[in-house]
């Protein structure tokens, strides 16, 4: 691999950390209220995905100019899911548009609409209970292989 295709996985990959922390932006702000539970999960995820805090104000202050990039790797895929559920639960109040909002991106995220419900469940009851990505993502694949 050379030079310039090490310097391209690195701004795909930094492209699609920046769709994800919008998408986690509007997960939280959907309800209306975007709390300081929620905004600390934001930035925790945030550091995890090398983005500054710096980068996710702008990214909140202009989420227009962010376009939406799902990753090619299925297991990514499954961590930005991940996280978006724990978005949603992380104030332990869910709301019907937060609901509809996670089963829009289930289906973007390619999981079957017939799945989604017991795949949020079992990432909600994973997160509950302290699983990590990893662990839940064993499960899930058994559930919607």
């Amino acid at each position: 691999m050379n030079i310039q295709e090490i310097i391209n996985l690195f701004k795909v990959g930094k492209t699609t950390a920046k769709s994800h922390m919008k998408n986690l932006i509007e997960m939280a702000a959907v309800d209306g209220n975007f709390d300081q539970v929620e905004y600390d999960l934001l930035k925790k995820i945030a550091k995890r995905n090398s983005i500054s805090e710096s980068q996710l104000k702008d990214i909140r202050n202009k989420p227009d100019v962010i376009k939406f990039e799902l990753p090619k790797d299925k297991k990514e895929r499954f961590h930005q899911f991940y996280d978006l559920v724990h978005m949603m639960s992380v104030d332990n109040s869910i709301l019907p548009e937060e609901m509809e909002l996670i089963n829009l991106y289930a289906v973007k995220y390619g999981y079957p609409r017939e799945h989604s419900k017991e795949l949020i469940d079992t990432i909600q009851s994973n997160i509950k209970y302290g699983q990590t990505h990893d662990e839940t993502y064993k499960r899930v694949e058994l559930m919607v292989s």
